[in-house]
């Protein structure tokens, strides 16, 4: 039936754009991924919502129709879900890093994301170099759990229709909606599941904490490191835990403040196998893990723990924040 209505309530510039209920975002969503409609529709709605920016019902709309079009997956165990979509351009990337930090502790990870860019240095190419696996289906996930490894996935496997919006950045030249939905993929839908909800841009951080208290979501919010789902190893940036849509102070770290005491033992370059070296000696025992990387991993687990026996409200954040402060 095309999506020109659509187009017409979210295209009327910034201060004239009207945002859609979520019923409307996910039929539309619906249509672009299902291929219902032209290149230019694709296009007007990529640019129209880049000037008008996402509201919160359209991001829960844009989600129902993308959580209907993944590939089913799910865990038995406690499990994390990382988005991986910008990869590292001077900073080494260490999302493998907590990956394997955390499938220490017994945890299923799911790592989901793009497996190349030019520009950058993915995930997908650091797990290549550990010799981690790169999930073709959900038998690959499972066998991968089962010998206690993290596991990637690429969103073509992941949710082809999904991939197939964010190549539009390729002819447009900028990004769409879809990355900001990949990134907040749920991708596990049963079980005890955090995922790790991170943004590039500060003024992102009001509206997924809205987003993530609407749908209910259990989630850790985090400013991401140059885009990734994992904390800046030279200084620990603030992390907010959700559980089940609420906020959770006590189970949150605030921001590192003051002068860094030093600084941890990170790769000498980033490319992928100098950072998977580097990782593999941090996992070994050879190297420390840096200590803000150590503090996500105990976050992700205190909020997994809270999820079958949800602490008091009223729990100090301080508390918390004492597996980092020692």
């Amino acid at each position: 039936m095309g999506i020109a209505s659509y187009i017409r309530e979210i295209g009327r510039g910034r201060d004239g754009a009207r945002s859609l209920d979520r019923e409307q975002a996910r039929d539309l969503m619906s249509q672009l991924l299902d291929g219902t409609v032209t290149d230019l529709e694709i296009g007007a709605f990529a640019l129209a919502m880049r000037i008008k920016g996402e509201s919160v019902a359209e991001l829960a709309g844009f989600l129902d129709a993308a959580h209907a079009r993944c590939l089913a997956l799910g865990t038995a165990g406690p499990a994390v879900v990382l988005p991986s979509y910008n990869g590292s351009r001077r900073l080494p990337n260490l999302t493998a890093l907590l990956a394997l930090l955390l499938a220490k502790q017994g945890i299923n990870v799911l790592v989901h994301g793009l497996a190349h860019d030019a520009a950058r240095v993915t995930t997908a190419e650091i797990f290549h170099s550990l010799g981690l696996t790169c999930a073709e289906n959900a038998a690959d996930v499972d066998a991968a759990w089962s010998r206690h490894e993290p596991v990637f996935m690429r969103t073509e496997t992941l949710c082809p229709p999904l991939a197939r919006l964010l190549a539009v950045r390729a002819v447009v030249g900028l990004r769409n909606s879809g990355h900001t939905i990949a990134k907040l993929l749920a991708a596990l839908p049963s079980g005890p599941v955090v995922r790790v909800v991170n943004y590039t841009h500060p003024e992102y951080g009001a509206l997924l904490a809205e987003f993530l208290g609407l749908t209910g979501a259990s989630a850790l919010l985090m400013r991401g490191t140059e885009g990734e789902p994992v904390a800046d190893a030279r200084r620990l940036q603030k992390l907010d835990v959700f559980i089940a849509g609420m906020q959770r102070p006590d189970l949150s770290l605030p921001a590192q403040d003051g002068v860094l005491a030093g600084m941890p033992a990170l790769p000498r370059a980033n490319d992928a196998a100098t950072t998977a070296s580097t990782i593999q000696a941090v996992v070994s025992g050879a190297l420390p893990a840096p200590r803000p990387i150590a503090a996500q991993v105990e976050c992700l687990l205190r909020a997994l723990t809270a999820l079958e026996t949800p602490a008091p409200q009223e729990a100090s954040q301080a508390l918390a924040a004492a597996a980092y402060n020692a």
